[in-house]
């Protein structure tokens, strides 16, 4: 019952796929309609409750919505004094949402729910044009149903654009295959363009799948294929250069510092903290300064299990670190495994199935390269990700969304359209099988988390399997979907609505309810110390508060990180390396009087620190040191220098930057010297000091 496809742009549709005639014409945009309402829906209910998200994009998007200088190069300030960490293309549609709307959690958090939209529409499209209206539905559905990629698309990190791009470069290299048109393949360059002035070397994921691809299955001789990959690479060095060779050529004196690097460079920035470094752990100016260090190294930070640094010195072996454990499970591991990994086995067993049974149709039939780019892209990016030593976090795993649910979804096509053959039942039994077994050791994880759920998706998953090895008779086969479906999605549609009634705010957010053996670095709904705990440390222990300060568990402070309840922690009040500060009404006040004869209104070790100051006040907070704190902007006789001219007021003590660990940094280095030289006072809970009234 398999279908053939024998020339290009020809439909892979099933000849036994529901709906036909006028059944179609109505329930097809009936069912369209309810996919992308209800995806919306998703998206943008209780968004609110997410408040400025991560405050560190959410300060930037206010500044690009006050300062076009700040909107071109994504200035953490409206006075232009650093950038984020990132190119600023996911800060442009939001930043121009805030100037036309008001600056709000609305206007900063719905464009992003409109990409997750877009990005279901677009994986719609391409699943339907080859295997049929239904596929396209159940590949769409799933991927918006995916738990991170419903968090990351009520968020404001750059991973939603990002997503929508490369999703975007698969329809047009597609595209491209099915007409041999060369514009395909030079939009398909633009889209990675814009990928990477989204989030630079991770768009580039997907470039190895797109070549591989169109080369093996596009339709002209290999030196004309070969020539329009060229053409692509081209169009992206264009659409993304432009930007890159404007900031490198704009002089320095006149621009803001570019967050994240050393040497005020975009091009180190790109290769290093944001590139290679993310591979190799040696990410100068990260969260370990001088790179990953070992337990108790000078400069590092201690942790609890022989090294908490990133990469190779993490752990004994170089296995992990704070990041993690590297390895080939790594993406199933409880950090990550609740965000995306419920459908990569099953995606696995059906993708390999379907390609076999493809065997040796024309080399023109289309669900071929439907499968290998979008499993590439699943394969490549999973491997990157399940062994880079540098900085990683669970969101991350969204790159991965659209393949799983392209794979399973073209996958399972495939085989259901060949189920008349004993071999394929049995595939398609095992691959519910395992998504069931899977769902329920997932949803085990936390069991307090509707403990009846785990019990009924095992026992629809193994009814449904048994099912599925009889689908070939017409009147089981729709039970056999219905209950494959609903075995596979109903661990992902829980974790999502889960995620959807919280509020989730801070730089490293995860979803779903909190897991047995989850780590890292706190944030989303856990902002009060790290979440998981410390890797490897004995029950309650938690990071040091500050001044070197023992938290529960005696591990001492050398990074700066606070506790919950102390000054600079991460949840509430003065703010901390991964969530925003909280300024009380009083602190606003007081920041807002006489704000027009000051360029900045303050100023703040960390960029998160500085971050809910601004966003409150509405006036330029500088963020001393970038995200971490140890960028070197401003020096201390930038900072004197500034300070004698009277364009900053306050400074505001208690951020706990990753700089502040290490005296020789600029960061720390200015924190000193105003406690030295001006008079601490106390304003709501918080510590700040008047540098227009120095004590000497």
């Amino acid at each position: 019952m398999s279908t053939v496809i024998d020339r290009p742009g020809t439909a892979a549709v099933p000849p036994d796929a529901p709906a036909s005639g006028r059944n179609a014409r109505v329930w097809h945009p009936v069912s369209l309609a309810a996919l992308l309402v209800g995806t919306g829906i998703l998206y943008l209910v209780n968004l609110s409750a997410n408040g400025w998200a991560n405050s560190f994009y959410s300060a930037a998007i206010q500044a690009g919505s006050q300062s076009w200088k700040a909107w071109f190069f994504g200035s953490s300030d409206m006075a232009n004094s650093i950038t984020v960490d990132k190119p600023p293309m996911s800060l442009w549609i939001p930043a121009l949402s805030v100037r036309v709307f008001g600056l709000n959690s609305w206007a900063i958090l719905v464009p992003q729910a409109l990409m997750g939209v877009a990005a279901v529409a677009l994986l719609y499209l391409i699943t339907k044009k080859y295997f049929g209206h239904w596929a396209g539905i159940l590949a769409g559905a799933t991927l918006a149903v995916t738990p991170v990629a419903a968090l990351m698309f009520r968020f404001n990190n750059p991973d939603a654009l990002l997503v929508l791009l490369m999703v975007a470069a698969v329809w047009a290299t597609l595209k491209a295959i099915e007409d041999g048109r060369l514009r395909w393949m030079i939009l398909t360059g633009v889209f990675v363009g814009f990928g990477f002035l989204t989030k630079q070397l991770q768009v580039m994921l997907v470039v190895p799948p797109l070549a591989i691809t169109y080369l093996a299955f596009g339709q002209h001789t290999w030196v004309k294929r070969i020539g329009h990959l060229f053409a692509a690479l081209g169009a992206l060095i264009v659409s993304a250069g432009w930007w890159i060779l404007a900031v490198e050529l704009w002089p320095a004196s006149s621009r803001p510092w570019i967050g994240g690097s050393q040497n005020n460079s975009i091009l180190e920035l790109t290769l290093g903290y944001n590139g290679f470094g993310r591979l190799n752990g040696n990410e100068t100016g990260s969260v370990v300064p001088g790179g990953a260090r070992g337990y108790g190294a000078p400069g590092g930070y201690l942790g609890a299990d022989g090294g908490f640094g990133g990469g190779p010195g993490g752990r004994p072996g170089g296995g992990g670190g704070m990041w993690g454990q590297t390895g080939l499970l790594r993406m199933f591991e409880p950090a990550q495994g609740g965000q995306i990994a419920w459908l990569i086995p099953t995606a696995l067993i059906v993708g390999i199935a379907a390609l076999v049974i493809i065997g040796k149709a024309p080399r023109t039939d289309l669900r071929r390269p439907y499968l290998a780019v979008w499993g590439l892209w699943l394969l490549v990016t999973m491997g990157v990700f399940s062994f880079m030593a540098g900085i990683f976090h669970s969101y991350y795993t969204m790159a991965l969304a659209p393949a799983v649910a392209a794979v399973a979804v073209g996958g399972g096509a495939v085989c259901w359209s060949a189920r008349d053959r004993l071999w394929v039942r049995i595939v398609l039994a095992a691959g519910v099988w395992i998504a069931a077994i899977w769902g329920f050791a997932l949803l085990a994880r936390s069991p307090d988390f509707v403990p009846w759920l785990r019990p009924m998706v095992l026992i629809v998953g193994i009814v449904g399997g048994l099912v599925m090895l009889v689908a070939h008779r017409p009147y089981l086969s729709v039970l056999a979907l219905v209950t494959a479906v609903a075995a596979a999605l109903a661990g992902p549609v829980a974790y999502t609505l889960y995620t959807v009634g919280q509020s989730t705010q801070g730089s490293i957010v995860s979803a779903g309810p909190r897991v047995s053996g989850e780590f890292g670095p706190g944030g989303g709904r856990d902002p009060g110390g790290m979440r998981g705990g410390i890797p490897g440390a004995p029950a309650g222990t938690q990071m040091a508060g500050p001044g070197g300060t023992a938290m529960p568990g005696g591990v001492p402070n050398a990074a700066g990180f606070a506790g919950p309840g102390a000054e600079g922690g991460m949840g509430g009040g003065p703010g901390g390396l991964l969530s925003g500060s909280r300024p009380s009404a009083e602190l606003v006040a007081m920041l807002q009087a006489d704000a027009d004869n000051y360029t900045w209104v303050a100023a703040a070790v960390g960029s998160n620190h500085a971050s809910g100051f601004q966003l409150e006040s509405g006036y330029s907070v500088m963020p001393i040191g970038g995200f971490n704190g140890t960028d070197p902007s401003p020096t201390l006789d930038e900072f004197k220098k500034l300070v004698e001219e009277n364009k900053i007021h306050y400074f505001i003590g208690g951020g706990r930057g990753f700089g502040n660990s290490d005296g020789s940094r600029p960061s720390a280095q200015i924190a000193a010297w105003v406690q030295e030289n001006f008079t601490a006072q106390t304003v709501g809970g918080t510590t700040i000091y008047d540098l227009t009234a120095p004590t000497g």
